[in-house]
């Protein structure tokens, strides 16, 4: 049925309008996971769906593409929405002894549902101004949660975020404006067939590169990174998690989906321009990587690592390369969510998030450790985990490509990365057993459970790749050959 398309954006919203009227914390905690589960079954099976019977599509209203809205599952946009419920779900359980009843009580749980809406629904449009609407429903919640505690860095890193966020949507207004003036449309199929017949002149580069712009803020690729370490550093763990796991990823998926569907008839200027800007992320993140002891900031840059390699995947235009992106992107959105559930427990138990004031943490929490040890390596793309993949294909690509510069990049990446985590472990975990206060030893364990699900299931994903390479493949296959796309909405 392809009215299945339309319930990971519908659930939410149901969910968050109804938990609007349940003051109830309890309430509110089990509707949130009973809904977060829904969600993720569905995910399941619409990956099922699309696997069996190709790309999903839904005219909304019953306006056919390109005229009305459409909603588009393809296998990357299906995969990444299952991916999405399931961090979210983790989340949401891990918030219950962390995120504190003085954020609960102000919707948290209600806005947390609406964040939802926005991440499914940019993975799922199929039109690129409600693309940009997704993109407001993700950033209006994402000032609610960042804000709410009322701190002091909260407050000042929020105005950062939100003049940030303000002017990048005046900019993707622009953009989009634009490319309806020149084109005459605003579906992404429909726009790739125009942008084809007119062989994309320099108006449409020009154009892609200010697409570029928008969703490289949003992704906080070079030079364009500079809100993220502070804004994401005022959050607390739980809303860090989910910032860090999904919102920079929706600005990487805008990327690839219109440079593989829209912008890649220019490919010497514009998937170059693409290639360097993710060089020079890579080399920013692994700057601040290993030049913090915060282990917050350390985890924080090696999220702009990571869009930087999976930028970099997309920018290589090949099989190999696009394949490594997309294996990447899902296996850094759970990895990510996981580490920083773990950080969070380490600075819960410390009262610090100072790697210099902490130590010997495996002593009492010998369990903590040994998962952050576990996610570490899967960071860092130890074979056979879940990173090695990913990375692996991607230096594949650049080596296929030519790009001698940009393998060297990725494989020294790869080097940095494992020392700025295990700084973190080595630094963390051993030494002297520091002196705990409160030792919090049950809130701890609850606090792990989630976070060994995710550590688990990014294990599961590198150990059983070859059983998930098919899925991936289809996803890979549909960037590929944009005609598969096309014909899929437009019917032809």
């Amino acid at each position: 049925m392809n009215n299945m398309v339309i319930f990971p954006i519908l659930l939410p919203f149901i969910s968050g309008i109804l938990l609007l009227f349940f003051r109830n914390l309890k309430v509110q905690k089990t509707f949130s996971v009973l809904s977060l589960s829904a969600s993720t079954l569905l995910a399941l099976y619409l990956i099922a769906d699309v696997y069996t019977n190709g790309i999903r599509t839904l005219d909304v209203s019953n306006w056919a593409a390109p005229f009305g809205i459409t909603i588009v599952a393809d296998m990357l946009s299906s995969i990444l929405v299952l991916t999405t419920n399931i961090i979210a779900l983790c989340v949401v359980i891990y918030s219950f002894n962390s995120i504190g009843k003085e954020r609960e009580k102000f919707y948290y749980y209600p806005v947390f549902q609406m964040l939802l809406i926005g991440v499914n629904g940019a993975f799922l449009t199929g039109d690129i101004f409600n693309l940009f609407v997704f993109f407001e429903v993700m950033l209006m919640s994402s000032y609610v949660l960042l804000v709410l505690g009322g701190t002091k860095i909260q407050l000042r890193e929020t105005i950062k975020y939100i003049l940030v966020n303000v002017i990048s949507s005046a900019l993707f207004v622009i953009a989009v404006a634009y490319l309806y003036s020149v084109v005459g449309t605003l579906n992404m199929a429909h726009l790739s067939e125009r942008i084809a017949e007119i062989g994309q002149p320099g108006i449409i580069t020009v154009i892609a590169v200010l697409f570029l712009i928008v969703f490289g803020l949003k992704g906080a690729v070079f030079p364009l990174f500079f809100w993220l370490p502070g804004s994401y550093y005022a959050a607390p763990a739980p809303v860090l998690a989910l910032f860090g796991a999904l919102l920079t990823k929706v600005g990487v998926y805008s990327i690839t989906r219109t440079y593989t569907l829209m912008f890649y008839h220019d490919t010497d200027y514009t998937h170059t321009l693409l290639s360097w800007i993710a060089i020079a992320t890579i080399i920013i993140g692994v700057i601040g990587a290993i030049a913090y002891w915060d282990i917050k900031k350390i985890v924080i840059y090696n999220i702009i690592i990571a869009v930087g390699v999976i930028v970099y995947g997309v920018s290589l235009f090949n099989e190999a390369g696009t394949n490594g992106a997309v294996l990447y992107l899902v296996h850094d959105m759970i990895i990510k969510a996981a580490l920083f559930l773990l950080i969070g427990i380490m600075a819960k138990i410390a009262g610090t998030s100072d790697l210099r004031k902490m130590s010997g943490l495996i002593k009492e929490f010998p369990v903590v450790g040994w998962t952050f040890f576990v996610a570490a390596i899967s960071l860092a793309g130890i074979p056979p985990l879940s990173g090695f993949a990913g990375k692996l294909l991607i230096v594949q690509g650049s080596i296929e490509a030519g790009d001698y510069f940009g393998t060297f990049i990725i494989l020294g990446s790869s080097l940095i990365v494992l020392y700025s985590i295990m700084k973190v472990f080595i630094n963390g975990f051993w030494g002297v057993p520091m002196k705990i206060e409160n030792k919090q030893t049950k809130t701890v364990n609850m606090l792990l459970v989630p976070a060994m699900v995710l550590v688990a299931i990014s294990l599961a994903f590198g150990l059983g790749l070859e059983k998930l390479l098919p899925y991936f493949s289809q996803a890979t296959e549909t960037l590929m050959n944009p005609d598969l796309y096309i014909d899929a909405v437009l019917k032809e």
